[in-house]
Protein backbone atom coordinates (compact mmCIF):
# COMPACT_ATOMS: atom_id res chain seq x y z
CA UNK A 1 0.00 0.00 0.00
CA UNK A 2 1.35 3.41 -0.84
CA UNK A 3 1.12 5.80 1.58
CA UNK A 4 -0.27 9.40 0.39
CA UNK A 5 0.54 11.02 3.57
CA UNK A 6 3.90 13.17 4.54
CA UNK A 7 5.11 12.86 7.84
CA UNK A 8 4.47 16.43 8.35
CA UNK A 9 0.72 16.15 7.78
CA UNK A 10 0.45 12.51 9.64
CA UNK A 11 -2.21 13.21 12.70
CA UNK A 12 -2.67 11.99 16.17
CA UNK A 13 -6.36 11.25 16.06
CA UNK A 14 -8.75 10.36 19.08
CA UNK A 15 -10.78 7.82 17.57
CA UNK A 16 -13.98 5.79 18.75
CA UNK A 17 -14.45 1.94 16.89
CA UNK A 18 -17.85 1.46 17.32
CA UNK A 19 -17.90 -2.07 17.38
CA UNK A 20 -13.92 -2.39 18.01
CA UNK A 21 -14.59 -5.69 19.90
CA UNK A 22 -15.66 -7.95 16.89
CA UNK A 23 -13.45 -9.74 14.14
CA UNK A 24 -11.65 -6.57 12.09
CA UNK A 25 -11.58 -4.58 15.19
CA UNK A 26 -9.84 -7.04 17.48
CA UNK A 27 -7.46 -6.03 14.47
CA UNK A 28 -7.80 -3.33 14.26
CA UNK A 29 -7.52 -1.56 17.35
CA UNK A 30 -3.85 -2.95 18.13
CA UNK A 31 -2.76 -1.58 14.75
CA UNK A 32 -4.85 2.63 15.78
CA UNK A 33 -2.40 1.89 19.21
CA UNK A 34 0.69 1.29 17.45
CA UNK A 35 0.14 3.87 15.49
CA UNK A 36 0.17 6.90 17.96
CA UNK A 37 -3.73 7.41 18.35
CA UNK A 38 -5.73 7.49 21.23
CA UNK A 39 -8.85 4.62 20.66
CA UNK A 40 -11.90 4.25 22.68
CA UNK A 41 -13.96 1.37 21.75
CA UNK A 42 -17.74 0.40 22.16
CA UNK A 43 -19.27 -2.42 21.96
CA UNK A 44 -21.32 -5.31 24.01
CA UNK A 45 -18.27 -7.68 24.09
CA UNK A 46 -20.56 -10.69 23.15
CA UNK A 47 -17.41 -12.51 21.79
CA UNK A 48 -15.00 -12.77 25.19
CA UNK A 49 -12.99 -9.44 27.75
CA UNK A 50 -9.66 -10.92 26.09
CA UNK A 51 -10.04 -9.45 22.62
CA UNK A 52 -6.89 -7.04 22.49
CA UNK A 53 -4.28 -9.64 24.72
CA UNK A 54 -1.07 -7.48 25.39
CA UNK A 55 -2.96 -4.12 23.89
CA UNK A 56 -6.13 -4.23 26.64
CA UNK A 57 -4.04 -2.38 29.21
CA UNK A 58 -2.74 -0.04 27.08
CA UNK A 59 -2.80 3.56 28.60
CA UNK A 60 -4.13 4.79 25.53
CA UNK A 61 -6.94 2.37 25.21
CA UNK A 62 -10.40 2.72 27.09
CA UNK A 63 -13.05 -0.02 26.62
CA UNK A 64 -16.62 1.07 27.25
CA UNK A 65 -19.04 -1.97 27.56
CA UNK A 66 -22.31 -0.96 26.34
CA UNK A 67 -25.30 -0.89 23.88
CA UNK A 68 -24.93 1.63 20.97
CA UNK A 69 -28.52 1.72 20.87
CA UNK A 70 -28.68 3.63 23.53
CA UNK A 71 -27.48 7.46 23.85
CA UNK A 72 -26.31 7.73 27.36
CA UNK A 73 -24.24 5.23 26.24
CA UNK A 74 -23.32 6.63 22.74
CA UNK A 75 -22.87 10.14 24.55
CA UNK A 76 -19.98 8.60 26.87
CA UNK A 77 -18.05 6.58 24.21
CA UNK A 78 -17.81 9.60 22.46
CA UNK A 79 -17.15 11.79 24.70
CA UNK A 80 -13.56 13.66 23.84
CA UNK A 81 -13.37 11.84 20.66
CA UNK A 82 -12.70 13.43 16.88
CA UNK A 83 -12.91 10.58 14.57
CA UNK A 84 -15.36 7.74 14.55
CA UNK A 85 -14.54 4.60 12.67
CA UNK A 86 -18.34 2.53 12.79
CA UNK A 87 -17.80 -0.90 12.37
CA UNK A 88 -20.54 -2.34 14.28
CA UNK A 89 -23.63 -4.31 12.78
CA UNK A 90 -25.45 -7.92 12.96
CA UNK A 91 -22.82 -8.83 10.32
CA UNK A 92 -24.19 -11.91 8.03
CA UNK A 93 -27.62 -12.79 6.68
CA UNK A 94 -28.26 -16.34 8.84
CA UNK A 95 -27.59 -13.76 12.23
CA UNK A 96 -29.87 -11.00 10.51
CA UNK A 97 -32.52 -13.84 9.68
CA UNK A 98 -32.56 -14.75 13.08
CA UNK A 99 -34.04 -11.86 14.54
CA UNK A 100 -34.97 -9.28 11.88
CA UNK A 101 -36.39 -6.37 14.23
CA UNK A 102 -32.93 -7.29 16.16
CA UNK A 103 -31.00 -6.36 13.27
CA UNK A 104 -32.53 -3.45 12.13
CA UNK A 105 -32.53 -1.60 15.42
CA UNK A 106 -28.61 -2.00 15.35
CA UNK A 107 -27.71 -1.50 11.33
CA UNK A 108 -30.21 1.02 10.94
CA UNK A 109 -32.46 2.77 13.55
CA UNK A 110 -29.80 3.89 15.86
CA UNK A 111 -27.63 5.02 13.01
CA UNK A 112 -28.62 8.66 12.28
CA UNK A 113 -28.62 9.22 16.24
CA UNK A 114 -24.96 7.76 16.25
CA UNK A 115 -23.86 10.38 13.66
CA UNK A 116 -25.61 13.73 15.19
CA UNK A 117 -24.00 12.28 18.32
CA UNK A 118 -20.67 12.30 16.86
CA UNK A 119 -21.73 16.00 15.39
CA UNK A 120 -22.47 17.41 18.82
CA UNK A 121 -19.57 15.33 19.99
CA UNK A 122 -16.78 17.36 17.68
CA UNK A 123 -15.93 14.18 15.55
CA UNK A 124 -14.56 15.62 12.40
CA UNK A 125 -14.18 12.73 10.53
CA UNK A 126 -16.43 9.08 10.25
CA UNK A 127 -15.52 6.27 8.65
CA UNK A 128 -18.26 3.96 8.14
CA UNK A 129 -17.90 0.16 7.26
CA UNK A 130 -20.50 -0.48 4.02
CA UNK A 131 -20.25 -3.54 2.40
CA UNK A 132 -19.58 -4.48 -0.94
CA UNK A 133 -23.20 -6.55 -1.11
CA UNK A 134 -25.09 -3.30 -1.36
CA UNK A 135 -24.32 -4.43 -5.14
CA UNK A 136 -26.26 -6.94 -5.26
CA UNK A 137 -25.69 -9.02 -8.57
CA UNK A 138 -24.08 -7.34 -11.04
CA UNK A 139 -23.35 -8.80 -15.09
CA UNK A 140 -21.03 -5.84 -15.57
CA UNK A 141 -17.22 -7.10 -16.02
CA UNK A 142 -16.48 -4.10 -13.24
CA UNK A 143 -18.47 -2.94 -10.54
CA UNK A 144 -17.21 0.35 -9.60
CA UNK A 145 -19.07 2.78 -7.23
CA UNK A 146 -21.53 4.21 -9.24
CA UNK A 147 -23.76 1.85 -10.20
CA UNK A 148 -26.82 1.64 -9.24
CA UNK A 149 -27.33 -0.37 -5.81
CA UNK A 150 -29.74 -3.56 -5.74
CA UNK A 151 -29.16 -5.06 -2.17
CA UNK A 152 -30.72 -8.38 -2.06
CA UNK A 153 -30.80 -8.43 1.59
CA UNK A 154 -32.12 -7.08 4.80
CA UNK A 155 -28.30 -6.60 5.98
CA UNK A 156 -27.31 -5.11 2.68
CA UNK A 157 -30.26 -2.58 2.28
CA UNK A 158 -29.67 -1.19 5.63
CA UNK A 159 -25.82 -0.80 4.49
CA UNK A 160 -27.25 1.59 1.86
CA UNK A 161 -29.80 3.15 4.07
CA UNK A 162 -27.06 4.17 6.28
CA UNK A 163 -24.65 5.42 3.65
CA UNK A 164 -27.25 7.64 2.41
CA UNK A 165 -27.68 8.75 6.38
CA UNK A 166 -24.56 9.59 6.74
CA UNK A 167 -23.81 11.19 3.64
CA UNK A 168 -27.24 13.82 3.91
CA UNK A 169 -25.59 14.19 7.62
CA UNK A 170 -22.14 15.72 5.68
CA UNK A 171 -21.10 19.31 6.71
CA UNK A 172 -18.21 21.74 6.61
CA UNK A 173 -16.14 20.05 9.71
CA UNK A 174 -17.26 17.04 9.65
CA UNK A 175 -15.83 14.59 7.14
CA UNK A 176 -17.55 11.29 6.31
CA UNK A 177 -15.63 8.43 4.52
CA UNK A 178 -17.99 5.05 3.04
CA UNK A 179 -15.78 2.34 2.68
CA UNK A 180 -17.52 -1.09 0.88
CA UNK A 181 -14.82 -3.84 2.04
CA UNK A 182 -15.34 -6.94 0.47
CA UNK A 183 -15.33 -10.10 2.71
CA UNK A 184 -12.85 -10.08 5.08
CA UNK A 185 -10.35 -12.86 5.71
CA UNK A 186 -7.40 -14.28 8.01
CA UNK A 187 -6.77 -14.41 11.48
CA UNK A 188 -7.60 -12.27 14.39
CA UNK A 189 -7.81 -12.52 18.00
CA UNK A 190 -11.65 -12.75 17.85
CA UNK A 191 -12.03 -14.84 15.22
CA UNK A 192 -14.88 -15.81 12.60
CA UNK A 193 -14.88 -19.02 11.31
CA UNK A 194 -18.33 -18.51 9.28
CA UNK A 195 -16.78 -16.71 6.58
CA UNK A 196 -15.93 -18.42 3.32
CA UNK A 197 -11.94 -18.35 2.77
CA UNK A 198 -12.07 -19.12 7.00
CA UNK A 199 -14.66 -22.00 6.58
CA UNK A 200 -12.86 -23.61 3.85
CA UNK A 201 -9.88 -23.42 5.57
CA UNK A 202 -11.19 -24.63 9.05
CA UNK A 203 -12.13 -27.65 6.89
CA UNK A 204 -9.01 -28.31 4.81
CA UNK A 205 -7.02 -28.45 8.16
CA UNK A 206 -9.67 -30.31 10.37
CA UNK A 207 -10.88 -32.88 7.89
CA UNK A 208 -8.63 -32.73 4.78
CA UNK A 209 -11.26 -31.92 2.45
CA UNK A 210 -13.46 -29.14 1.31
CA UNK A 211 -16.94 -29.15 0.18
CA UNK A 212 -17.71 -26.42 -2.92
CA UNK A 213 -21.60 -25.40 -3.51
CA UNK A 214 -21.78 -24.56 -7.05
CA UNK A 215 -17.89 -23.41 -7.38
CA UNK A 216 -18.48 -21.03 -10.62
CA UNK A 217 -19.54 -17.84 -8.83
CA UNK A 218 -17.63 -15.44 -7.74
CA UNK A 219 -16.97 -14.05 -4.67
CA UNK A 220 -14.38 -10.99 -3.80
CA UNK A 221 -12.42 -11.43 -0.61
CA UNK A 222 -9.51 -8.89 1.34
CA UNK A 223 -6.96 -10.00 3.71
CA UNK A 224 -7.55 -8.57 7.41
CA UNK A 225 -4.25 -7.39 7.87
CA UNK A 226 -5.32 -5.30 4.58
CA UNK A 227 -8.69 -3.99 5.81
CA UNK A 228 -7.49 -3.36 8.89
CA UNK A 229 -4.51 -0.68 7.15
CA UNK A 230 -7.23 0.74 5.35
CA UNK A 231 -9.04 1.95 8.42
CA UNK A 232 -5.47 2.89 10.09
CA UNK A 233 -4.52 5.14 6.66
CA UNK A 234 -7.86 6.50 6.61
CA UNK A 235 -7.41 8.69 9.62
CA UNK A 236 -4.18 10.52 7.43
CA UNK A 237 -5.70 10.83 4.13
CA UNK A 238 -6.54 14.87 3.75
CA UNK A 239 -9.95 15.82 3.73
CA UNK A 240 -10.05 16.61 0.23
CA UNK A 241 -9.40 12.86 -1.06
CA UNK A 242 -12.18 11.59 1.18
CA UNK A 243 -14.52 14.12 2.25
CA UNK A 244 -18.17 12.57 0.96
CA UNK A 245 -16.44 9.73 -0.84
CA UNK A 246 -17.44 5.59 -1.28
CA UNK A 247 -14.67 3.39 -2.43
CA UNK A 248 -14.69 -0.41 -3.03
CA UNK A 249 -11.91 -2.64 -1.31
CA UNK A 250 -11.05 -5.77 -2.14
CA UNK A 251 -8.32 -7.97 -3.64
CA UNK A 252 -8.54 -9.99 -6.60
CA UNK A 253 -12.26 -11.62 -7.42
CA UNK A 254 -12.10 -15.19 -7.70
CA UNK A 255 -14.30 -17.75 -8.25
CA UNK A 256 -15.29 -20.35 -5.05
CA UNK A 257 -13.67 -22.98 -6.59
CA UNK A 258 -10.82 -20.95 -7.14
CA UNK A 259 -10.70 -19.97 -3.60
CA UNK A 260 -10.60 -23.57 -2.41
CA UNK A 261 -7.80 -24.35 -4.93
CA UNK A 262 -6.16 -21.47 -3.03
CA UNK A 263 -6.59 -23.08 0.23
CA UNK A 264 -6.14 -26.62 -0.75
CA UNK A 265 -2.50 -25.40 -2.23
CA UNK A 266 -1.88 -23.34 1.21
CA UNK A 267 -2.70 -25.82 3.76
CA UNK A 268 -1.53 -29.68 1.62
CA UNK A 269 -1.94 -30.71 -2.00
CA UNK A 270 -3.72 -33.80 -0.95
CA UNK A 271 -6.62 -31.85 0.19
CA UNK A 272 -9.75 -33.10 -1.46
CA UNK A 273 -12.15 -30.88 -2.80
CA UNK A 274 -15.94 -31.99 -2.86
CA UNK A 275 -18.15 -30.14 -5.48
CA UNK A 276 -22.31 -29.85 -4.35
CA UNK A 277 -24.42 -29.10 -6.77
CA UNK A 278 -26.69 -25.93 -5.94
CA UNK A 279 -29.29 -23.84 -7.03
CA UNK A 280 -27.65 -20.38 -5.63
CA UNK A 281 -25.28 -18.97 -8.74
CA UNK A 282 -25.12 -15.82 -7.22
CA UNK A 283 -22.11 -14.40 -8.26
CA UNK A 284 -20.37 -10.65 -6.93
CA UNK A 285 -17.62 -9.02 -8.15
CA UNK A 286 -16.39 -5.50 -7.74
CA UNK A 287 -13.60 -3.26 -9.07
CA UNK A 288 -11.37 -1.86 -6.31
CA UNK A 289 -9.35 0.51 -9.50
CA UNK A 290 -10.73 3.75 -7.39
CA UNK A 291 -9.50 3.18 -4.24
CA UNK A 292 -5.76 2.67 -5.98
CA UNK A 293 -6.31 5.47 -8.36
CA UNK A 294 -7.23 7.93 -6.12
CA UNK A 295 -6.09 7.01 -2.78
CA UNK A 296 -3.24 5.12 -3.60
CA UNK A 297 -4.34 2.01 -1.84
CA UNK A 298 -3.91 -1.65 -3.10
CA UNK A 299 -4.07 -4.86 -0.74
CA UNK A 300 -0.09 -6.58 -0.31
CA UNK A 301 -1.54 -9.20 1.52
CA UNK A 302 -2.93 -12.38 -0.39
CA UNK A 303 -5.70 -14.46 0.46
CA UNK A 304 -2.80 -17.44 0.71
CA UNK A 305 -1.71 -15.51 3.36
CA UNK A 306 -4.75 -14.84 5.13
CA UNK A 307 -4.79 -19.43 4.81
CA UNK A 308 -1.38 -19.69 5.75
CA UNK A 309 -2.04 -17.40 9.24
CA UNK A 310 -5.30 -19.69 9.85
CA UNK A 311 -3.57 -22.52 9.54
CA UNK A 312 -0.44 -21.59 11.88
CA UNK A 313 -3.44 -20.47 14.27
CA UNK A 314 -5.15 -23.94 14.25
CA UNK A 315 -1.90 -25.74 14.43
CA UNK A 316 -0.79 -23.62 17.13
CA UNK A 317 -3.74 -24.52 19.26
CA UNK A 318 -4.55 -20.67 19.19
CA UNK A 319 -7.96 -21.80 18.25
CA UNK A 320 -10.36 -23.85 20.86
CA UNK A 321 -12.30 -26.28 19.18
CA UNK A 322 -12.61 -24.80 15.87
CA UNK A 323 -15.40 -26.72 14.47
CA UNK A 324 -18.13 -26.51 16.96
CA UNK A 325 -17.15 -23.45 19.62
CA UNK A 326 -20.13 -20.82 19.57
CA UNK A 327 -17.65 -17.80 20.11
CA UNK A 328 -16.09 -18.21 15.89
CA UNK A 329 -19.96 -18.43 14.60
CA UNK A 330 -21.74 -15.73 15.31
CA UNK A 331 -25.68 -16.77 14.94
CA UNK A 332 -24.51 -19.67 17.26
CA UNK A 333 -23.62 -17.14 19.90
CA UNK A 334 -26.60 -15.13 19.21
CA UNK A 335 -28.23 -17.74 20.14
CA UNK A 336 -26.55 -18.80 22.93
CA UNK A 337 -26.82 -15.60 24.75
CA UNK A 338 -30.17 -14.98 23.43
CA UNK A 339 -29.08 -11.24 22.33
CA UNK A 340 -31.62 -9.00 22.12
Amino acid sequence: MENNVTQETARHWKVLVVGGAGYVGSRLVPKLLEAGHDVSVLDLYLYGDDVFGPYSSHARLRQIRGDMREAVVVAEALAGCDAVIHLACISNDPSFDLNPELGRSINYDCFRPMVRAAKDAGVQRFVYASSSSVYGIKSDPNVVETLALEPLTDYSKFKALCEDVLLEEREPGFVPLILRPATVCGYARRLRLDLAVNILTTHAVMNGRIRVFGGSQSRPNINIEDMTDLYVQSLQYPDALIDGQIFNAGYENYSVMELAEIVRDAVDPKVAIDVVPTDDLRSYHISSAKIARELGFTPRHSLGDAVLGLKAALAGGQISDPMNNPLYYNIKLMKQVGLQ
